[in-house]
Order: structure tokens, then sequence, then C-alpha cells
């Protein structure tokens, strides 16, 4: 049997997303916003983060806009609530971002993505 993650609050929170800038909290989860330039770059970019949840298997909420990629991450086995999973795995689509000559754009980030 597999114990459930430990739910991020507190302080933890706070101090995981000042390792993760491209990154927010939005009503209990982790959300944000991709400019990638071209629909061509955020189809790849988008790729890549779905190879990374696979790797990961923890699955993300993306959304791609023509040339913007929304991710909204939270662990379903704790109630939507933020884990070190979803930190984990957002500081590697962060690191994939990056790769793709993404930036980030937080006044874009919304929960629903």
């Amino acid at each position: 049997m597999t114990s459930e993650p430990e739910v991020l609050d507190g302080d933890d929170l706070p101090a995981a997303l000042a390792d993760l800038p491209d990154w927010r909290v939005d009503t209990g989860a982790l959300i944000t916003a991709y400019a990638a330039g071209s629909a061509v770059g955020a189809l790849a970019l988008v790729a890549a983060i779905g190879e990374a949840a696979e790797s990961a298997n923890h699955h993300p909420d993306v959304d791609w806009r023509y040339d913007h990629v929304f991710v909204l991450t939270t662990t379903h086995q704790v109630g939507g609530h933020v884990t070190a999973r979803d930190v984990a795995l957002a500081a590697a689509i962060s690191a994939l971002a990056s790769e793709h000559g993404a930036t980030a754009d937080l006044e874009l980030a919304r929960r629903g993505a």
C-alpha cells in the first residue's frame, strides 16, 4: 500500500515557490502560462510536458492556445492540493520551457487551464 503524499502548506509552499519563479499558487494549485513564440513551439512544449508527466506518473492539466501553453498541477490523490510531486513536476516543466525558448507569463496564468 502506498502512503498519501504530504500536502504542502504553511511555510512549505512559499518556500517551494521561491525556487519556482515561473509558477504561482491559485486556489490550491500551481499554475503558469508560457509564451512559446509560435504554435509549433507551443506544441513542442506540450509534447515535452507530456513526456515528463508520463515519466513522473504525475499528470498536469495542459491547455494549448496558439503560441501559449497553460499548465496547472495538483495532486488528485490528496484532494487536489499541492504536494512535493507537483513542485518536482513544476521544476521539470520550467526547465523544459527554458530549453524550448518559452518564457513564463504569469499575468496570463489562471486556474482551470
